[in-house]
């Protein structure tokens, strides 16, 4: 039987709910490279609770140092919005600060794997997270216009660099069918364990809504279907007609039926919790959407060639290799490698390189 911790907590002592977290699902931390993912959409303040909060993420950090890891990375790869603004985003956000010195852009690097063939037949995932001995997520407890809810198993979708994002968006067509890339993502590496940020919640029409919710909780589990059960369940959902909920049922990872999880704490309902309109059916038919997702996926980096020195750092660093230096000495792109993760715009020391 899956358990799921649920916590009171404030930003102020969110420690006592992470050592409990800690208590209740052990890991054998000493000697162990750890990366801890944070729910970095883009760049924001701490207030807008966009994004995972600094005091949860420093927490977090904390206890890790506390149990002898041999080396902690704290990174994610931000969403649609801000590809190419790793740093930035946790700078402004305050995370950078709470990551205590173990921030690493984790976009930088990659390793390419085998995905499904139906919507692309590889994608490239960043280094970090595969090679990991142990994987903390920390979702933040919100509504997303797709997937209705992002949780557990969506945190996970930030392990890939760049537009492919957009491009499973995609390739997607329906939200039933990227509720299933959703669960494909997440099953390339499985984290170890989920700490949710629920002091502070968002409603309505998220991941970036306004509308924000006092809940003052923080959630724990080793298993993502019980954690995004009890989410579900908080937030007035039925678990089991969320499609991501279900094929990930379907795959083995879990189970969402509240009579196989052990909840530890009260698990209440949110009175008057506002879901995005209509579950988020039409999201995939909005044009305006439609065209931002195809965007992101034709945007290419290109040099300015008064600008560039050819010094060769955007080709070091470019995480697949899409980078190398043309007749003019300046880089030139392979459109058809390219995941448009825009590393080469951020560490170009000329900042010499726009995307279009």
């Amino acid at each position: 039987m899956s358990k799921v911790l649920i916590h009171p907590a404030t930003y102020n002592d969110v420690r006592l709910a992470v050592n409990q977290a800690f208590e209740i699902f052990p890991l054998p931390l000493k000697g162990k490279k750890v990366l801890i993912k944070p729910n970095v959409l883009r760049a924001s303040e701490a207030k807008e609770s966009i994004v995972t909060n600094p005091a949860v993420l420093r927490a977090v950090v904390d206890k890790v140092e506390e149990l002898g890891a041999s080396s902690i990375v704290v990174g994610d790869n931000p969403g649609l919005f801000d590809y190419g603004a790793n740093e930035q985003s946790f700078i402004k956000t305050g995370l950078m600060e709470a990551s205590k010195g173990h921030y690493q852009n984790i976009g930088d690097d990659s390793v390419r794997v085998g995905f499904i063939a139906e919507f692309l037949p590889s994608v490239s995932v960043s280094r970090a997270v595969m090679e990991a001995d142990v994987i903390i997520s920390l979702p933040k407890f919100k509504t997303h216009g797709l997937t209705v809810m992002t949780g557990a198993i969506k945190n996970s979708y930030g392990i890939l660099p760049g537009a492919q994002k957009a491009m499973l968006h995609k390739a997607a067509g329906s939200p039933g069918r990227f509720h299933e890339v959703v669960v494909e993502v997440f099953r390339l590496r499985v984290p170890d364990l989920f700490i949710v940020d629920a002091v502070v919640g968002m409603e309505g029409n998220g991941p970036a809504s306004p509308d924000l919710r006092d809940i003052g909780l923080i959630l724990a589990s080793d298993n993502a279907v019980a954690m995004d059960s009890v989410i579900a369940t908080m937030m007035g959902l039925e678990p089991g007609r969320l499609r991501f909920l279900q094929k990930a049922k379907e795959a083995g990872l879990g189970d969402y039926d509240l009579d196989t999880i052990e909840v530890i704490g009260e698990l209440k309902r949110l009175p008057d919790f506002k879901l995005p309109p209509l579950g988020g059916e039409v999201l995939l038919q909005n044009e305006a959407i439609q065209q931002m997702i195809h965007s992101r996926t034709v945007l290419r980096p290109k040099a300015d060639p008064d600008q560039c020195t050819g010094c060769g750092t955007c080709v070091d660093h470019c995480p697949v290799s899409a980078l190398s230096i043309g007749d003019k000495s300046i880089p030139q792109v392979d459109d058809g490698v390219c995941i448009a993760c825009f590393c080469c715009q951020e560490m170009c020391p000329e900042k010499a390189i726009a995307l279009r």
